[in-house]
């Protein structure tokens, strides 16, 4: 038998079927809850903070340009993972797909990306529940000191300069807000489920309110110019328009938890597909419709602050508006919250099981059958960085990693349909593909995988004029992370891996039959 490096060890599609027939969680999801799942975990964080820093910083009125084209990069993706999932209905999404296509190294790092997708980007809607819940707590009479609001690391912009400025200070209420939804995970998928779809249906009705009354108050002033001027680097004109579609990329990351959901889902093959299309679309259309309502209302440039909606409806003079609004966005947040830390946490469970992380990650609770323990050190861990971590460095390390493992998910498309062009597919990309030296490529996972990449570029070209510039803060928090994740790789999962285990203990047997 041929040895082959751990590193590029690749699952079967027939171990794929065998673990799926073996997993332990509980099937009790069907496609409105799944579909729940995606639109609860995305309406959040996109639409209640980062539309306003985009627009701010980066695009003024034209962010429903940017919004188009991360739409399009994420229809591109969602598509493929629709196929992906009904061929391999597992809880480990991109993750267990890397390991499918790319092997044991990639799969890792991928899994450590979707930490950075999910785990990080928890942190940045945090900030956001807690900007929103310190304005509601004001409007109610309790005031937050700012110090218990607000992260010990902060942005300070001079100019097209960012420096990072340290204070005495935590973002409490947002580490609380980890808290009570971690415990509410450790509860129950069944129960956690019940309360996200009535805060999915709350924050909907909400922000149709906001719709419906701020359309009537919109300045179309504030509009003109569409795009303003280009004033260098990536502030305005077309560059800032992708630069913002890179920000609001952070938006999109909801609908891809649906994946993680396949191993609990009742009919996987036929209902997650439709969970990941159908909440992509309804959250898009929503996001489209309150960003350019919000524009309206107010001028872009005030928008740069964590509660951009709170902004907007106190500007409505409308009091009672504004205390909905903000309670909506409050316990709308908390939905996010729960969408992000489930996805995570079931990522973190996959990669236990195939012994890449620690066991702990896939002990279940005896009487709630949930991966309690791993749930806790991964909320304490989202909590801290809540408490610490800037929103604007959030936002864009989530980005990076959320489109490099989106474009992975692409490419595990082409690489499936070209070595198991017969196997069973429940969903399949539309549109077709080509040939190209015996090679299928097709042409949604190829745009998706384009389209990834703009939203890349604009990312890695700010970091690097960051650190030219003198500030070397998210290249330095990049490179420990990924130093971080190379560590736990290189030192416990190359050595625990159970399916690099098989192979030794297999490559012995051959040996000794010799």
């Amino acid at each position: 038998m041929k040895r082959v490096r751990a590193p590029l060890l690749r699952k079967s599609l027939a171990r794929i079927e065998l673990e799926n027939g073996q997993q332990r969680l509980k099937k009790t999801l069907g496609p409105l809850q799944l579909t729940m799942l995606g639109v609860g975990s995305t309406i959040g964080a996109g639409i209640y903070v980062m539309t306003g820093t985009a627009a701010a910083n980066y695009a003024g009125p034209s962010i429903l340009l940017s919004f188009i084209i991360a739409g399009i990069a994420c229809l591109f993706t969602a598509l493929s993972y629709a196929e992906l999932a009904s061929v391999m209905p597992v809880s480990g999404s991109a993750y267990t797909y890397a390991y499918v296509s790319m092997g044991e190294g990639w799969a890792w790092g991928v899994g450590w990306l979707l930490l950075m997708e999910y785990g990080i980007s928890c942190a940045g809607v945090a900030a956001g529940f807690s900007g929103y819940a310190a304005s509601l707590l004001e409007d109610l009479g309790v005031h937050v000191p700012p110090a218990l609001h607000t992260t010990t690391l902060e942005v300070v912009s001079l100019g097209l300069n960012r420096h990072i400025a340290g204070h005495w200070q935590c973002d409490l209420l947002g580490a609380l807000s980890i808290a009570i939804v971690t415990g509410l995970l450790v509860v129950g998928v069944r129960e956690s489920f019940k309360i996200n779809s009535l805060i999915v249906v709350l924050k909907v009705g909400v922000l149709a309110v906001f719709v419906a009354l701020g359309v009537w108050q919109m300045h179309p002033a504030y509009w003109t110019p569409f795009i303003p001027a280009y004033q260098g680097g990536f502030r305005y004109g077309v560059p800032g328009i992708f630069r913002a579609a890179s920000v609001i990329f952070f938006a999109y990351v909801g609908f891809e938890a649906v994946s993680t959901a396949a191993a609990e889902a009742k009919n996987p093959r036929r209902d997650v597909p439709v969970g990941i299309v159908l909440s992509l679309v309804v959250c898009t259309a929503v996001y489209m419709v309150v960003a350019a309502v919000l524009i309206g209302v107010v001028p872009w440039q005030t928008l740069d602050v964590a509660d951009p909606l709170a902004i907007a409806v106190n500007a409505m003079h409308q009091p009672w508006l504004a205390l909905f609004v903000k309670i909506g966005a409050v316990v709308g947040l908390c939905s996010v919250l729960m969408g992000l830390l489930y996805a995570q946490s079931r990522i973190f469970f996959a990669m236990a099981e195939d012994g890449l992380l620690f066991s702990v990650f896939a002990r279940l609770h005896t009487r709630y059958h949930t991966p309690w323990l791993g749930s806790i050190m991964l909320g304490s861990v989202v909590a801290l960085a809540t408490a610490v971590l800037p929103i604007d460095i959030i936002g864009d390390l989530v980005s990076l990693g959320t489109a490099t493992a989106f474009g992975i998910v692409c490419f595990t498309v082409i690489w499936m349909r070209n070595t198991a062009p017969d196997y069973k597919r429940a969903f399949v990309v539309p549109f077709g593909g080509f040939v190209l030296r015996g090679v299928w490529v097709g042409y949604v996972p190829l745009l998706g995988m384009v389209f990834c990449g703009f939203m890349v570029a604009p990312l890695c070209w700010e970091m690097v004029l960051s650190l030219m510039g003198g500030d070397p803060v998210p290249a330095l928090l990049l490179a420990v992370y990924a130093l971080c994740g190379w560590g736990c790789y290189r030192f416990y999962g190359r050595r625990h891996s159970r399916l690099a285990q098989e192979h030794r203990a297999t490559m012995a047997q051959d040996a000794l039959s010799h």
